[in-house]
């Protein structure tokens, strides 16, 4: 207690502030203290006093720890319904959603349910890995967060990479598709594949019993799903399983994207005899099949795969990734023609010795299933230097049509169809704007297919992460320039030319032509088996075929490409995005029509608008099909997320009207209880300038 009693005096005792004699006193002191001390402690003070880069740094994280925190307390004490009641302040009540409204009238489980995804949404996980992958076993690789790409690019790119002379696994090397419903319910967190579709037949009673996620490797050849996996086997066998525990009803398969044409090959190969078929016999189709519900099908292919193979140039082969920026790998994905131009020496240089395009391409030219969407029909199909189908298109207000009307107002641009400018859609890849828009007697090409390649134009320090360029040398390139324009069939002959291997394996897997006889023992083989024009679908006359796919987005059709400037570990060539025409569809080097983002009308729409329609070559038993278009209405506001109406590749997902024909289909309706077709494109227009034998 003294002791405190001490330190309490010494503290009263000492003089205050506000005590003008001892302001004066400590004045004194400061005269008696040397100008150099004094100098030096004020310098002390000022560098006490300073901001450094570390305050900034940790003042920035402490506040997006803060504002992080905020906002998770916002989001778990924020009712659920806050975002709905928000919505609808601002755009009026927002409807049921379809499982919601159809369970309310009575509709249930009955037929049982099979997803087929596309390219790149389902997930692929590692199974044997190089010492670089410690530590991923069974962890996702593709699909989920990500994480590897930025963690450990060159090690992920090498994982996804297939054998560039097998088109299988690299020795050492195994990643596997992820199974079930997760294998593609969402692509990433918080973007959904067909978690919604799930989630509303839910409603009505379905669960994993009666529906089930069709997950197989999307990199590999479609007959190689089952040399290496035993895909199709598995799927035939879960179907039989599905249709026999559910009373005998048949299933209804709904395939997405590229999954449309990996089904087509599954009914062909479940019908032919082994070892090459599943040997179901020619009426498997017909006992366990009810309904095939195509989603984006590009049936005749895309022309944007071709961009994505010449040079790794396109918007969104993954449309998934354009949403998903940080996919930095897959930026050829998203738009990277534009960032290429603008930024060359963000993508085609190092960035962190990493040449992200080069190593893209690598990459995703070891997948075989790249080439199953090329265009498909040749000249016929897709038009001539001189003629497309789409000829006339520009953006416009549209007219709703069915199987026997139309409604009355024409639309005003066919009024003054003939004032519009020409425009060459048939010519897929122009070397420069004047190209694409000459008359193509104006037009002097060079065939470039008997061209001597010369020596490398890159040194050996590129080999790594190099294609096949390398090996064209400028002579090469130069011949593939002079020959100025490429229809859909010359450029076969282009990618055959610049990327030799891969069209090696790819003609070994798939086939881009159109029948001459169908009866021709050699259309018995599996590469034809995914082109809906080389060969026939089940004959199954009950079943039913439904194309559909969003319309009323520009999508892309055609290219004006320029050679690139010479570098080491270059690529050649580049879409010219300076190239625009306020007359034309021409943005960015671009050549839009009409379509989903990804898949043109013409490729989604023909085979159920004419190719299949009534009983033809290609569908000699007759089955029904329909065109179910959904016009593109984008999200009013960002509560919306993307959208209930959106016509988009991917976000047609969760398109209400798709989601309710798919539902009352599968509780046992037809295609003439939803009203037949519903179309709102001029696919019947395109299709009748198509001078195909049917």
């Amino acid at each position: 207690m003294s002791l405190i009693r001490r330190r309490k005096q010494n503290e009263t005792s000492r003089p205050t502030r506000s005590d003008p004699s001892s302001i004066d006193k400590e004045d004194d002191n400061k005269k008696k203290i040397p100008a150099k001390d004094q100098n030096a402690e004020e310098i002390a003070l000022k560098k006490l006093r300073k901001w450094s880069c570390i305050d900034s740094c940790c003042w920035l994280i402490g506040s997006i720890c803060v504002t992080w925190w905020f906002l998770l307390f916002l989001y778990n004490a924020i009712p659920a319904s806050f975002n709905q009641y928000v919505t609808e302040a601002i755009t009026g009540p927002v409807p049921d959603p379809p499982g919601v409204k159809l369970k309310k009238e009575g509709l249930t489980v009955k037929h049982p349910v099979v997803f087929v995804p596309g390219i790149v949404t389902g997930g692929l996980e590692l199974w044997e890995g190089h010492q670089c992958a410690e530590g991923l076993f069974r962890k996702r690789l593709w699909g989920g967060t990500f994480g590897e790409v930025y963690k450990r690019p060159l090690c992920w790119v090498e994982h996804m990479s297939l054998d560039n002379e097998t088109g299988l696994d690299p020795s050492g090397i195994r990643v596997r598709p992820v199974s079930g419903l997760v294998a593609a319910d969402y692509f990433a967190p918080g973007y959904f594949v067909w978690a919604v579709l799930i989630a509303n037949l839910a409603r009505i009673g379905y669960e994993e019993k009666t529906m089930s996620m069709a997950a197989y490797d999307w990199r590999i050849s479609f007959q190689n799903t089952e040399v290496r996996d035993q895909t199709l086997s598995r799927i035939k066998s879960n179907i039989e399983l599905m249709v026999a525990t559910n009373g005998g009803n048949k299933a209804v398969i709904i395939p997405h994207s590229m999954g449309v044409l990996y089904f087509l090959h599954f009914m062909k190969w479940v019908e032919a005899p082994a070892p090459m078929g599943g040997g179901g016999g020619p009426d498997w189709c017909a006992k366990h099949i009810k309904t095939v519900m195509n989603i984006g099908g590009p049936f005749l292919g895309v022309p944007k795969a071709v961009g994505g193979l010449f040079s790794a140039e396109a918007k969104d082969i993954a449309v998934i990734s354009v949403r998903l920026s940080e996919v930095r790998l897959c930026s050829y994905a998203s738009s990277s023609y534009k960032y290429r131009a603008t930024a060359p020496g963000f993508l085609d240089n190092d960035i962190f010795r990493l040449q992200t395009l080069q190593h893209v391409m690598r990459m995703t030219r070891t997948w075989d299933s790249t080439m199953s969407m090329l265009p498909k029909g040749g000249d016929t199909i897709w038009g001539g230097l001189d003629w497309s189908p789409e000829e006339g298109y520009t953006p416009s207000k549209r007219k709703q049509r069915n199987n026997d009307t139309q409604i009355a107002n024409e639309d005003e641009s066919e009024v003054v169809a003939s004032q519009r400018k020409h425009v060459n859609f048939g010519r897929i890849i122009s070397f420069g704007k004047d190209i694409a828009e000459a008359p193509s007697s104006q037009i002097d090409m060079i065939d470039f297919r008997g061209a001597v390649k010369g020596n490398s134009v890159a040194n050996n320090t590129c080999r790594d992460v190099w294609t096949e360029y390398h090996e064209m040398g400028y002579e090469g390139i130069k011949a593939v320039a002079e020959y100025k324009a490429y229809t859909a069939e010359s450029i076969l002959d282009l990618l055959h030319f610049v990327a030799p291997k891969l069209m090696a394996r790819g003609s070994a897997h798939f086939s881009y032509g159109i029948a001459d006889n169908l009866d021709d023992p050699k259309y018995r083989h599996y590469k034809y088996w995914s082109n809906p024009l080389e060969t026939t679908l089940p004959n199954a006359p009950d079943m039913e075929i439904f194309s559909m796919y969003g319309v009323g987005i520009p999508t892309e059709r055609a290219y004006v490409y320029k050679l690139t400037p010479s570098a080491d570990c270059y690529i050649p060539f580049q879409i010219d995005t300076s190239a625009d025409d306020d007359d034309t569809p021409l943005k960015d080097g671009v050549y839009a029509v009409d379509g989903d983002e990804t898949v043109p009308v013409l490729s989604a729409g023909f085979m159920c608008a004419k190719g299949w329609r009534g009983k033809t070559r290609f569908n000699p038993s007759g089955i029904r099909t329909y065109l179910r278009e959904y016009e593109h209405s984008p999200p009013a506001n960002l509560l919306e997320g993307r959208g209930t109406q959106s016509g988009a590749h991917v976000d047609i997902m969760g398109n209400f009207q798709l989601i309710e024909d798919i539902i009352r289909v599968a509780a046992g309706a037809r295609g003439e209880d939803l009203g037949g077709d519903q179309v709102h494109s001029d696919i019947f227009k395109m299709s009748e300038k198509i001078n195909l034998q049917l």
